[in-house]
C-alpha cells in the first residue's frame, strides 16, 4: 500500500483532488464543503505541480509502472510521471521473487495498492478474488504509523471491501501490518544507503557534512490526537544513529506543509537555513520516512530546497540527498520479515527458506 502519483499531466488535477479529499489529511468534516474544497484547491495547484513532477518524470522511456497504468495499457510515454509509480512497481516485483525464493512451496502473489491512484483497492480486490487468494497481508509502505498515512489507507481499503462483499464474505484471512519503523533489516537498508552517500565523498567533506533526516510533516492536532507518527520517526532517527561507529552531527526537521493547518516544526527548509546562517555548508539529507523516491525527495530536496536557499543568497559547498531505499534488498527483507510475522500461524517457519543474513530477532518471532 502506498501513496501513488499522477502518471500523466492530465491526471494531476485528478489525484490532488483524491488527495484533499480524504479527511484524514485535511480535516473540514468531509461532505460538499471538503468535495468543494478539493476541486478548487486542485485546479489551483495542478499547473505548477504538473511542472514539478515534468522535472523529475519516473518513466522517460516508456511506463515502468503497474499493469493497471493507463501508461502501460496504451503504450503511452509520459513526460509527467511520478517516479514512485514505477519504483512501486519495482518493489512489488522483487518482494514477489524474494517470497518464490524463501516460500518454494508456497503461491505468493505480491500487489500493489494505492490512495489516490491507479491501482486502487476495487482493481485490487478483483484481481486477488480472480487469482483466488486464501491468505492476505496489508503492508504499508510506510514505515511509521500515522492515521493520515496507513490508518487512511486500511480506512480506504475497509470501505472497498465493505461495498464489495456487503455481507461479509470476503473470500480470504486479512492481516494487517501496523508498523516496522524498528525492524533491523529496514534499519540497515537507511545506514546502507547513508553509507553509499557518504563513501562518494572526501574525507574532509564526509567529516564536515551534517545528516538532515527529513519526514514528511503532519499537522499538530494529529500529535495532540495522539497519533505516534512523529514519536515513531524521531525512535527510528534514533536507532539509524545508535547502529552508526562514526557519527556525524544530526537533526530532525518536517516538510510538506498542506492547508492551513499548524503542522509539526522545525521546517526543513528554516532548519536549513539556520544552518548555514551559522556557517555550516555540507548537508546530506535522508529522507526518512519515504521508501520511494518521488516529488518529496528528489524535487522538494533535491531540487526546491537548493534553489530557494540559493535565491536568499546562500551557498553550499556540497549538498546531497540520499537515494532512496526504494529496492534495497533489506528493505525487501524488511517488508518479508513483518508480512511472515503476521502469518506466523499460517506457514510453519520450518517452510520458510531464510538466507544467512536474516534478522534472527524477527525469525525468531516468526517461529
Amino acid at each position: 500500500m502506498n501513496l501513488g502519483g499522477p502518471t500523466h499531466e492530465d491526471n494531476v488535477r485528478i489525484f490532488l483532488e483524491n488527495l484533499f479529499k480524504d479527511e484524514d489529511i485535511i480535516k473540514l468534516g468531509g461532505g460538499n464543503t471538503q468535495n468543494l474544497f478539493a476541486k478548487l484547491i486542485s485546479k489551483f495547484r495542478a499547473p505548477n505541480v504538473a511542472e514539478d513532477y515534468k522535472e523529475i518524470n519516473g518513466c522517460p522511456n516508456g511506463c515502468t509502472g503497474n499493469k493497471h497504468c493507463f501508461n502501460r495499457q496504451n503504450k503511452v510515454v509520459s513526460d509527467c510521471c511520478s517516479p514512485i509509480n514505477g519504483l512501486t512497481e519495482l518493489q512489488r516485483r522483487t518482494l514477489e521473487k524474494y517470497f518464490k525464493k524463501i516460500l518454494p512451496d508456497h503461491d505468493v502473489t505480491v500487489y500493489t495498492c494505492m490512495r489516490y491512484w491507479l491501482p486502487f483497492a476495487d482493481q485490487i480486490m478483483d484481481d486477488m478474488a480472480e487469482d483466488g487468494i486464501t491468505h492476505t497481508v496489508l503492508m504499508p509502505l510506510y514505515p511509521q504509523f500515522s492515521w493520515t498515512t496507513t490508518g487512511s489507507s486500511f480506512r480506504d481499503w475497509e470501505t472497498t471491501l465493505n461495498k464489495k462483499f456487503p455481507n461479509g464474505g470476503k473470500p480470504w484471512k486479512e492481516f494487517h501490518v501496523k508498523n516496522y519503523y524498528l525492524n533491523e533489516s529496514y534499519l540497515r537498508s537507511i545506514n546502507a544507503r547513508i553509507d553509499e552517500a557518504l563513501e562518494k565523498m572526501d574525507g574532509d567533506t564526509r567529516r564536515k557534512t551534517h545528516l538532515i533526516f527529513s519526514a514528511h510533516g503532519t499537522p499538530l492536532l494529529e500529535v495532540r490526537s495522539g497519533d505516534p507518527y512523529t514519536t515513531e520517526i524521531k525512535e527510528t532517527m534514533e536507532a539509524v544513529m545508535a547502529r552508526r561507529e562514526v557519527k556525524n552531527p544530526y537533526w530532525l526537521s518536517y516538510q510538506s506543509r498542506v492547508g492551513p493547518q499548524k503542522w509539526t516544526q522545525p521546517n526543513t527548509e528554516d532548519l536549513v537555513q539556520r544552518h548555514l546562517e551559522y556557517g555550516i555548508k555540507n548537508f546530506l539529507m535522508v529522507p526518512v520516512a519515504f521508501v520511494t523516491d518521488h516529488i518529496e525527495t528528489l524535487y522538494e530536496l533535491g531540487v526546491e530546497l537548493v534553489e530557494d536557499m540559493e535565491e536568499e543568497g546562500f551557498e553550499f559547498e556540497n549538498f546531497e540527498v540520499m537515494k532512496g531505499i526504494n529496492d534495497h534488498p533489506d528493505f525487501i527483507k524488511a517488508l518479508a520479515e513483518e508480512t511472515l510475522h503476521c502469518l506466523r500461524h499460517e506457514i510453519p517457519a520450518e517452510a520458510v527458506q531464510w538466507d544467512n543474513t536474516v534478522n534472527k530477532t524477527r525469525k525468531s518471532a516468526t517461529a
